[in-house]
């Protein structure tokens, strides 16, 4: 066989790397459609043709385009090659948000696009959102030791372990104090809506398959920055803003027409799997968590869940002082030290 070229019983030789710009739409294995960018590093001495790149999970009503987003790509791509993707329900990207869930299909098209592209290394790289999306990712695509065992029997229950509720998801996480005020509970990433609104349709969207592992789509490691350990958290005044956002008609009309962000008003039918259970699936594959003591957010006792939770041999817990929140608050000095990382654990 020759690398020119390929059937189904001889695949084709792994494709030399894509040494420019190159846009593109890809297609989700729900049939989304996904506006994504890669950005080849024009920097002399950066990581050789070929290797490692870095895949953008941007956060809640961020998008490729965005301003910090760009930032952020900017910086890493003094480094190492670049995708960034707009989320399902943001930017130009199809469909409708669903806060967190199915969004690891389109974290998966991405990092598929990434090995297509010549990519031997890619590291995915999340922030608030996207953090829990590349945490779960990589937990229902990866080769760890649980993502064959516990992924599915965790995504068929309902109500996220909760005992004596039913399955329309409506109280709030363990340890959280009820809000009834405050409406449907919600995704802690961004407030994605339980199915109790007025104008929600029954029963959200199936829950994502778990696909078990897929070499193509599984990130040879997991950088998650500002990312929240479990769903329905509304501690902080940001979050419960959010849930206004999510939850109300009001509130979705200002996100789409606002934030150019259309939210599903259907909710979740099954919690998905929470990051926090998610973390210890990892493994072996490396997990860094970063987080800033003056999140306003997240506390501290989200990233020390996630790290706990995860296996130490492969996991380290990065708190940053002074650091906000998410891509819009990170620093060059932390973008160079992320992206140093990522080279030296893939």
């Amino acid at each position: 066989m020759t690398c020119a070229g390929g059937t189904e019983s001889a695949p084709r030789c792994p494709p030399a790397t894509v040494t420019r710009e190159r846009r593109t739409t890809l297609l989700t294995d729900d049939g989304v459609p996904i506006e994504a960018r890669y950005e080849p590093s024009p920097t002399p001495g950066a990581e050789p043709s070929g290797t490692l790149a870095l895949v953008l999970g941007h956060g809640f009503t961020g998008s490729l385009e965005r301003p910090a987003l760009r930032r952020v790509a900017s910086a890493f791509r003094q480094r190492t090659a670049v995708i960034t993707f707009s989320f399902r329900g943001h930017g130009r990207s199809g469909g409708r948000s669903t806060v967190g869930d199915r969004e690891v299909l389109d974290l998966a098209a991405a990092v598929a696009w990434a090995r297509r592209l010549g990519h031997r290394r890619v590291a995915t790289v999340g922030f608030s959102m996207g953090g829990s999306v590349v945490i779960r990712q990589a937990a229902l695509y990866g080769t760890g030791h649980g993502a064959n065992e516990e992924i599915r029997p965790m995504q068929d229950v309902h109500h996220g372990g909760r005992t004596g509720r039913s399955q329309r998801c409506t109280a709030p996480a363990p340890g959280d104090a009820p809000d009834t005020a405050s409406g449907p509970a919600l995704d802690a990433a961004s407030g994605q809506a339980s199915n109790t609104a007025s104008d929600t349709t029954p029963g959200g969207p199936p829950p994502v398959p778990a696909p078990g592992p897929a070499p193509d789509a599984a990130p040879d490691a997991v950088i998650a920055v500002s990312a929240p350990a479990r769903w329905y958290y509304r501690g902080t005044a940001p979050m419960r803003r959010v849930h206004w956002a999510v939850t109300r008609p009001a509130g979705r009309l200002v996100s789409r027409y606002g934030l150019r962000t259309r939210i599903d008003p259907r909710g979740w039918g099954v919690d998905p799997l929470p990051p926090v259970a998610a973390a210890p699936l990892i493994a072996p594959t490396p997990l860094l968590i970063v987080h800033g003591d003056r999140d306003p957010y997240f506390p501290l006792d989200h990233p020390r869940m996630l790290a706990s939770a995860a296996d130490p041999s492969s996991t380290e817990l990065w708190i940053e002082p002074g650091f906000g929140h998410a891509e819009t608050a990170a620093s060059p000095a932390l973008l160079t030290r992320i992206a140093d990382w990522a080279a030296a654990h893939t």
